[in-house]
């Protein structure tokens, strides 16, 4: 069910040591209207489908099927949203649930912890956030890891992510940081648009520079500010503060390498203490094995950080939805990958387990609907 693709001494002993026990999972929302260009991610098939997708995500989090959301989930290109993998196994295993706004456009309809966040602009102009509202998410962000990790002790945390575009901003903190991610990123595209978001990042960075002096990795949060979006900062000064307590899991593949180089460099430049050994990087197989992607390389590059990856398999679904994931659509998502690791090691749940949930939640879905997209 799990595997390991770095650094796996250190991997299997985190394994080892959360067995069986509950975590607890946030999921951090943010928007970034990188999310918005033409052909950027298929989460949500049009520019106007991405400006709701992290809203819709939130209500099915909390909510699960619904006849008549507020925020219905967007059609994509191909498959569904990652939060359909999600929503079962939380509700199966009673996992706790906590839900962050660090910056949207619209305030959720459902009940979310308000980290008075701002949406980032595009990351080609090299101004996505205001430093002062990255030094205050940083904050924020350090304080919940302190709450959450006393609410779990000895267990973890999973903390994932919903931010449409959030692969090219993270492949522009990981350039900033001196990481050679282009063409190494993962995306919601079957073939990753490469091509598309290293232009955008050098377009980021270049104009940042105009108005910076020195060295990004001297300085993170001028470099977050310049090209990064608001989750990032949130779940980097989280993970930081929770390390000190108890385990984290990064639930996600290109933006959670992103957001643990980015922990790193914030806790060295400015001398915080912290356990990055209590720290994996958790996602699906999806992504690890995306042949248009390089993960593990980019993995083993940023160094001593476990990948581990669930092997989820959808290829015998009954439907098509779901075997879209076999084909390269979507992925990841949500904290899927996270979600379904911490399935397997706190009941045991194997791939078909997570399926027939999975399958049950769509078909639930479909006949609240009255018809399949």
């Amino acid at each position: 069910m799990l595997r390991v693709y770095t650094q796996g001494e250190q991997g299997h002993r985190w394994l080892r040591e959360f067995q069986g026990c509950l975590p607890l999972f946030a999921c951090i929302l943010g928007f970034t209207e990188t999310g918005l260009i033409p052909h950027i991610s298929t989460a949500g098939a049009t520019p106007a489908a991405r400006r709701l997708t992290a809203l819709a995500d939130a209500e099915f989090l909390v909510k699960g099927p619904q006849a008549h959301p507020q925020f219905a989930l967007p059609l994509l290109t191909q498959g569904v949203s990652p939060v359909f993998i999600v929503w079962p196994l939380l509700t199966a295993q009673r996992i706790p649930l906590r839900v962050f706004n660090a910056g949207l456009m619209t305030p959720p309809t459902v009940p979310t912890i308000d980290l008075q966040g701002q949406p980032a602009q595009c990351l080609s102009t090299g101004a996505a956030l205001a430093l002062s509202t990255v030094q205050r998410l940083l904050a924020a962000g350090m304080s919940w890891g302190e709450r959450l990790a006393a609410q779990v002790r000895d267990r973890y945390l999973i903390l994932a992510e919903c931010v449409v575009g959030g692969t090219t901003t993270a492949q522009a903190i990981l350039t900033g940081l001196n990481f050679a991610a282009a063409g190494r990123v993962n995306s919601s595209h079957p073939v990753c648009n490469h091509d598309q978001k290293t232009e955008l990042v050098k377009q980021g960075l270049a104009q940042a520079a105009l108005h910076h002096r020195g060295a990004w990795i001297e300085d993170p949060l001028a470099l977050v500010a310049a090209v990064g979006d608001p989750m990032q900062i949130v779940i980097a000064g989280m993970a930081i503060t929770a390390s000190r307590q108890c385990g984290v899991l990064l639930a996600g593949g290109t933006q959670m390498l992103a957001v643990y180089a980015l922990a790193r460099q914030i806790a060295q430049c400015f001398h915080l203490p912290w356990h990055p050994e209590k720290i994996i990087v958790g996602t699906t197989r999806w992504v690890v094995e995306d042949p248009s992607g390089d993960t593990v390389g980019l993995a083993e590059q940023i160094g001593d950080v476990p990948l581990v990856a669930s092997q989820l398999d959808f290829s015998t679904s009954r439907f098509p939805q779901l075997q879209a994931f076999e084909q390269g659509f979507v992925k990841e998502g949500v904290g899927a990958g996270g979600c379904a690791i911490a399935a397997h090691l706190y009941q045991g749940w194997q791939p078909a387990d997570i399926l027939a949930a999975v399958e049950q939640t769509l078909e639930e879905y479909g006949r609240l609907q009255g018809n399949w997209p």
